[in-house]
């Protein structure tokens, strides 16, 4: 039996924590899709397409992961693709009740979804998008929190700004 799952976020932008939780889901798995959720409520600095495209370049070199955007309910997104397994990622003990409560919602929408989470190597575990976002916004050095790829990206659209 293959198994596929699903691993969904913003990814804005695409941190070494996330990159860590996708080698490491692309392990355990067969198949990883990374989901990569259009979410403008958020207001992201990346558009859908320049994040998907991020995390196609990071993790190209991962043969069983595919990279897609998406916009809808992610349990719908899930049942579209036949996946039943969604990754998701645990920094904190904060991160829990949220996620927790996320998992249970997704099951109760679709009882066949299970969650599976995973912390991130200790050297990851305090970094964040948000973060990652706010310190490079304000001329702080970014680069040993992202990937060179996404560096770029950010010093780029900083530029424009």
């Amino acid at each position: 039996m293959t198994v596929t799952a699903l691993y969904p976020g913003t990814f804005d932008p695409l941190t070494n924590g996330h990159q860590d939780l996708i080698e490491r889901g692309a392990r355990m798995f067969d198949r990883l899709i990374v989901a990569v959720a259009a979410n403008p409520g958020k207001g992201p600095m990346f558009s859908l397409e320049e994040r998907v495209e991020h995390v196609r370049e990071v993790v190209g070199h991962l043969p069983n992961v595919d990279v897609m955007g998406f916009d809808i309910l992610l349990v719908n997104f899930a049942k579209q693709l036949g996946v039943n397994v969604i990754l998701r990622g645990l920094r904190a003990v904060s991160d829990f009740e949220y996620e927790f409560q996320l998992a249970s919602m997704n099951r109760r929408l679709h009882p066949a979804i299970e969650t599976v989470f995973l912390t991130p190597a200790e050297q990851y575990s305090f970094i964040s998008s948000t973060l990652v976002r706010e310190v490079a916004k304000f001329g702080g050095d970014v680069s040993a929190f992202v990937s060179p790829i996404v560096d770029r990206a950010l010093a780029e659209k900083l530029l424009r700004s």
